[in-house]
């Protein structure tokens, strides 16, 4: 596993197996978040695989599939109540950890400085310079 921090309380990876769900219980994990659709993974991957892995782990599980088309207000939200709701740190995968790096990006728009979301992404591996003038536009102040 190529687990990488981005918060105390997020981590992100790329595609994780059934078999390192009960890695991530002993690292101290209690929530794990599938962002990879199913139509890019064989079966044996595939969120109802993962989520029999999970609850066999002791986790919780939530799948909240992301393309560009997806990466929308209700799924951010959804991603939001997910990590919220956990009981303590949180694994979110995908391909590469991209998705689950922009996500949580955009979660913290108005939240957090710029700046900072950028850095902590890009401390963790993952050069999301690109979404700065999407992250600032949902900061700014609504009329």
């Amino acid at each position: 596993m190529d687990i990488r921090n981005i918060t105390p309380r997020y981590a992100v990876s790329p595609q994780i197996e059934p078999q390192d769900l009960a890695a991530l219980k002993a690292e101290g994990f209690t929530t794990v978040i599938c962002n990879r659709p199913d139509a890019e993974i064989p079966p044996a991957l595939q969120a109802n695989a993962m989520a029999a892995a999970a609850a066999e782990a002791g986790l919780a599980f939530h799948v909240i599939p992301l393309t560009h088309q997806t990466m929308n207000p209700e799924n951010i939200a959804a991603q939001k109540a997910a990590m919220e709701g956990s009981a303590g740190p949180v694994l979110a995968y995908c391909a590469s950890g991209t998705r689950c790096s922009v996500i949580w990006s955009l979660m913290q728009a108005g939240q957090m400085p710029t700046d900072e979301i950028i850095a902590a992404t890009a401390k963790a591996g993952y050069q999301l310079d690109g979404l700065r003038p999407t992250l600032e536009a949902l900061a700014a102040p609504k009329p």
